[in-house]
């Protein structure tokens, strides 16, 4: 090796030399870690669950017409208030001709079996007006008994014996329950067939009104016109799904019939969530919650838990059972149907007690401690028992006062 060389390693190795002493100087200068502590401080614990949902009137109720058409005025708006009986649009018919032809035709029969009625009920009345099988029965009652005096004298001499004399009784009463029988059957069956007339009329009545309300749009035995749609209820109208030219059917048995308009009394709303399955055996009716709306900022709403789902369904591989909420009436906000919201429910609550962030709990097999301060930066563990926590504090049943000084582990 050549006297170069050996210069050049030699400096080479005399600035490996400064640089690591550089590097563990400046390593030994570092400040040593100082651990934060917190002291134990008294508050209020809640335990909480939350249910998501939206905001809906108690009362909601779809406006439906009662004849088929096209809707040929509407008289209300979203957002107006109404009062039950107010119109809310009005239908224009148009009615087939296979309808109007079948309505005449139901008017023909109703007609006449209206007619048949009212010629049996005549015969009827004539029959019980001679009292033909009434008097017979008469006759025979009247038979009967002058039989039983007879014989009862004959009975008495012992000319007829007891045998004779006893099934001639019980002629008698045969006689006198069959006289009775047949008053009250003749009696009975003249308000059958006035009956019969009754409904007979009452079914042409129908067929007639039923015809005029085809051609009409109204009957004359009625008060309201039965193309009018009004309101059924009192509050406000939320929505008018339809326009004027929209062609609507009427609601019947067979199907729901087209909305007109959706009424609202949002005088009284109510919540409606969700809450997990893992939560939903905690509540109780009756228990408080606090409503958090997503368009109004900065305001809770109070709620009173009215009812829990007795059937969970299966939402996103989780099962959620519904609840419902009474809303506590509000004058300062107008709350809309609709509105999202979240409900805190108050599942437990400890007021008052010390407490410590569950952060600073330490966990070893089935105990629980923390980190106290005994010396400057000096800890030692302290065994504590713990109680209710709302995910952030803790309660500390004992081991800890508010003058302990406890390690923080991990600041968040």
């Amino acid at each position: 090796m050549n006297k170069g060389c050996i210069i050049t390693l030699a400096a080479v190795i005399g600035i490996l030399s400064v640089a690591l002493g550089i590097y563990f100087y400046q390593q030994s200068k570092k400040d040593p870690v100082v651990y934060e502590t917190e002291k134990p401080v008294i508050t209020d614990v809640v335990k909480k669950t939350v249910a998501t949902g939206a905001i809906k009137p108690r009362l909601e109720v779809q406006i439906k017409p009662q004849v088929s058409g096209v809707v040929d005025e509407i008289f209300v708006e979203a957002g107006q208030m109404v009062k039950k009986g107010n119109q809310i649009a009005r239908i224009k018919l148009v009615p087939s001709q296979v309808n109007i032809n079948n309505a005449q035709s139901s008017v023909e029969l109703a007609r006449i079996r209206f007619d048949e009625a009212k010629r049996e009920l005549a015969r009827q009345q004539d029959v019980f007006g001679k009292k033909l099988d009434v008097e017979a029965a008469r006759v025979r009652f009247e038979n009967a008994k002058q039989e039983d005096e007879r014989n009862k004298k004959l009975f008495q001499d012992g000319v007829v014996s007891e045998q004779q004399y006893q099934q001639i009784k019980r002629d008698l009463d045969l006689a006198k329950a069959e006289f009775e029988n047949t008053k009250i059957v003749s009696t009975n069956s003249l308000k059958q067939f006035e009956a019969e007339v009754n409904v007979r009329k009452e079914e042409l009545s129908a067929a007639i009104d039923n015809l005029q309300l085809l051609r009409e749009g109204a009957t004359k035995n009625s008060k309201q016109v039965a193309n009018i749609v009004v309101s059924t209820v009192d509050g406000m109208v939320l929505d008018v799904p339809v326009e004027e030219g929209t062609s609507v059917i009427e609601r019947n048995n067979f199907n729901e019939g087209t909305s007109i308009a959706v009424v609202a009394d949002m005088t009284s709303l109510i919540f409606e969530g969700k809450v997990d399955e893992s939560d939903v055996g905690k509540l109780k009716e009756g228990m408080p919650l606090e409503l958090t709306i997503g368009a109004i900022e900065n305001k809770k709403f109070g709620a009173t838990l009215e009812y829990i789902a007795p059937k969970g369904e299966l939402e996103e591989g989780t099962v959620k059972f519904e609840v419902r909420a009474a809303i506590q009436p509000t004058t300062d906000v107008f709350l809309r149907a609709g509105y999202s919201a979240s409900g805190d429910i108050i599942l437990d609550k400890k007021e008052k007690v010390v407490t410590i962030k569950e952060r600073d709990v330490l966990f070893e097999k089935d105990t629980t401690y923390v980190e106290v301060k005994t010396g400057e930066q000096e800890f030692q563990k302290k065994q504590v028992q713990l109680g209710l926590s709302d995910g952030i504090q803790i309660e500390v049943v004992s081991g800890l006062d508010t003058t302990s000084q406890v390690k923080v582990q991990k600041k968040l």
